[in-house]
């Protein structure tokens, strides 16, 4: 099934003490971490391109480029938002965005590659060999 451009997906969470900077080691403050916000658009993005793969396959994260614009407080509800914008044969480019119940806090493109997973894994746990 070839991925469709403009296919979306949202991913909400509470913020809460376990994803601030302060509890994640990513600053000092009870907000809404950086890696938090990274990991809501990566979900984000895994569930806009779930329904497209193969039994067997899946994707993973190969780069990101984003800004995190506004800081939000424990107590709000955040989301992130995913749009795949270009497919090249198994790399998938999306613009990633997250929002809290005020406005924008975060921006940018996120690219993932469609692997089959049990290669993936097996070469992954190869270096457990090599290390020992």
């Amino acid at each position: 099934m070839d991925i469709e451009i403009g296919t979306k997906a949202t991913y909400k969470v509470m913020v809460d003490k376990s994803n601030t900077a302060k509890t994640m080691g990513s600053g000092s403050l009870d907000v809404f971490a950086t890696p938090s916000m990274v990991a809501i658009m990566e979900k984000a993005s895994t569930m806009a391109l779930e329904r497209y793969l193969d039994n067997g396959a899946t994707t993973v994260g190969t780069a990101l480029d984003i800004t995190h614009v506004s800081a939000t407080p424990i107590g709000l509800e955040v989301y992130a938002t995913a749009e795949v914008i270009t497919v090249n044969n198994r790399k998938i480019t999306l613009k990633v965005q997250a929002f809290d119940e005020v406005g924008l806090i975060g921006e940018g493109t996120h690219t993932r590659f469609i692997v089959f997973a049990e290669k993936f894994q097996n070469k992954a746990d190869s270096k457990l060999l090599k290390n020992s």
